[in-house]
């Protein structure tokens, strides 16, 4: 079977989603222990739970579809100034 290799935009997009959900995460775990009421900490329990999820079929789909760049052979010069 031919593997089907991302566009440069969805690799892109894919990373970045990945970023943002696992942002979500931090902040809902930290979160939870500053929050008093239990069902608003159920509830973030929840989005917890359902956000690890996420990551994980994010992942599974950014490892069974790589995204390869060529890296060029020659890099710029910085501009130092």
């Amino acid at each position: 079977m031919n593997k089907q290799a991302l566009a440069p935009h969805e690799s892109v997009d894919l990373h970045e989603i990945l970023n943002f959900k696992t942002l979500c995460l931090a902040k809902s775990k930290l979160m939870q222990g500053l929050v008093f009421d239990q069902e608003l900490k159920d509830l973030m329990q929840k989005d917890v739970e359902q956000t690890l999820q996420a990551l994980q079929d994010l992942q599974a789909l950014y490892s069974q579809v790589p995204f390869q760049a060529p890296v060029p052979e020659s890099r710029p010069e910085p501009i130092i100034q």
